[in-house]
């Protein structure tokens, strides 16, 4: 092959120049305008939003579709409507891909998915995070069967991916169908309001089928999933605030299974005493506190970050920093309904103790739960297998875990919320700790029911049996005396006292049974 002449060379460095600058702005010089117009970000510009300035190297960005028929082979734009590639967010490698809503409405082809299908192979070969921006109009329907397919593909990549590298779905626009199926499978899930919607039929659908009117916000908005259905697991007003985010996330994340949480050095003191936790904390188990109070004194610079804030309120789960490494907390929230266990939070506890065991992330447990939810709307949905999960989840978890009772914990929900008797590495309590078979009055009307009905004064000998209960029984220091809880503890050390037992459990190593999985509670 002949020399190329400097001539030209430089043509076809302008040509290239030209090929790439035409993939970037798209062949519809409108499109921008348009995506703007609706609040939206380009592609490219998300992806610069999320990722370290500079850092980004595209994959595939010439690449188009071969298909005909429909007028396809009239269109053929570079890219297909998905941008690809890979850079990093605080110097930490990331995968990612963007949904093109220019081009094809964002609709997924054959070209396209295979696009994606790359880079989540790349992503899992790399052992690095995956975070696919979404915003697209589902299978591309002149491509037939060749897009429901490559949807397949997809799933089966965020299967085998699960556990294995961190998944972070971003909705920024419309993800309706089968489509929608790919950001459930992953960790977690971002929406933004307004622009976000998923759902599996859509408000037409639903209209023929059942008569019921409702827009398209109302059915799959960013507030349904994350107060109502629990599909979404962060909610934001607008895309900078919530890629920002998802960068927060990433940094209290592994790369892969088989890596520790990043450290950084902290710089307040896990030794720093807690008074304010004397205050935040009434003694009294019928008065109500936030939990998101205790949660802030015990952790790093009171900075956390909580998973579905605004679905099963009853219980928290949140990420945070203890001594510059990352812990996992989940909660019980007394200031939403009392803080008891039903089904919502027992999902929701379970898949993220899942997680946080997936990925090397600590476990701390904050318990005042008094029981499980009574009632029949409960029990005929399946609050034994459904709550059963989060009993699943923890006796699976072989993280370091430090559970703290800092008030009630009744019955079965103080099984299951990561008692010594489950597995707790380290079971700790605080003088005001109830752990019991259930409260003392209940106990005092079952137990001494004839007793109570035979006196004279019944509401006397009530009060006598609740505080006769309560002197045997629930006294804080029942539990340690029968090694069920390993120290009663000075609630303004509880940080400290985390911080030591997290160091103390950083080497621990624990096998599972050999199997190829287990089979837990549905």
């Amino acid at each position: 092959m002949a020399p190329v002449a400097p001539a030209e060379l430089t043509g076809r460095l302008m040509e290239l120049a030209e090929r790439k600058d035409l993939a970037r702005d798209g062949q519809d010089p409108k499109a921008t305008e348009r995506q703007h117009a609706k609040g939206k970000l380009t592609a490219h510009e998300r992806i610069a939003l999320l990722l370290d300035k500079g850092s980004f190297c595209e994959v595939e960005a010439l690449r188009r579709h071969r298909a005909t028929g429909f007028g396809l082979e009239a269109k053929k734009p570079y890219g297909d409507g998905v941008v690809t590639g890979w850079g990093t967010v605080d110097g930490r490698t990331v995968f990612v891909y963007a949904h093109d809503f220019r081009v094809f409405g964002g609709a997924l082809g054959e070209a396209h998915a295979a696009k994606i299908h790359k880079i989540m192979d790349m992503a899992i070969g790399a052992g690095a995070p995956l975070v696919s921006l979404n915003d697209g109009a589902g299978a591309r329907i002149q491509e037939g069967v060749s897009a429901l397919a490559g949807y397949g593909g997809i799933f089966q990549r965020n299967t085998k991916a699960s556990g294995v590298i961190p998944q972070i779905s971003v909705m920024l626009g419309p993800c309706a169908g089968g489509a929608a199926y790919s950001p459930a499978l992953t960790d977690f899930i971002f929406a933004v309001r307004d622009i976000s919607q998923m759902f599996i039929t859509g408000p037409d659908v639903v209209r023929a089928v059942t008569g019921e009117e409702i827009s398209q916000n109302g059915l799959g908005g960013a507030d349904v999933h994350a107060g109502t259905s629990g599909v979404a697991h962060f909610v934001y007003d607008d895309e900078e605030t919530c890629l920002a985010e998802v960068r927060y996330l990433l940094s209290l994340l592994p790369a892969n299974n088989r890596e520790l949480p990043p450290g950084t050095l902290a710089a307040d003191p896990t030794d720093r005493p807690g008074d304010a936790l004397l205050d935040l904390v009434p003694a009294d188990g019928n008065r109500s506190y936030d939990i998101r109070g205790v949660i802030e004194e015990l952790v790093d610079d009171g900075e956390y970050m909580e998973v579905h804030a605004a679905w099963a309120p009853n219980i928290v789960c949140a990420l945070a920093r203890v001594g510059g490494h990352t812990v996992g907390i989940v909660a019980n929230q007394p200031a939403a309904m009392a803080g008891v266990l039903d089904i919502k939070a027992s999902e929701k506890g379970a898949r993220f103790v899942q997680f946080c065991d997936a990925f090397n992330i600590p476990l701390v447990t904050l318990v005042d739960v008094p029981g499980f939810l009574p009632g029949v709307d409960q029990e005929h949905e399946g609050i034994i297998r459904r709550g059963a999960k989060l009993l699943y989840a923890y006796c699976n978890a072989t993280v370091p875990r430090v559970s703290v009772v800092l008030r009630k914990a009744y019955g079965g929900a103080y099984i299951v919320m990561d008692s010594r008797s489950i597995g707790a590495d380290i079971a700790l309590a605080w003088p005001t700790n109830e752990i019991a078979v259930m409260g003392a009055e209940g106990a005092a009307n079952v137990v001494f029911r004839r007793e109570i009905a035979a006196a004279d004064d019944p509401d006397a000998m009530r009060q006598e049996k609740i505080d006769q209960y309560k002197r045997e029984l629930v006294h804080p220091y029942y539990a340690a005396e029968r090694g069920l809880v390993d120290d009663v503890i000075d609630p303004r050390e509880t940080r400290s006292v985390l911080a030591r037992s997290l160091a103390m459990l950083a080497s621990k190593h624990a096998d599972l049974p050999r199997r190829k999985h287990g089979n837990p509670p549905q």
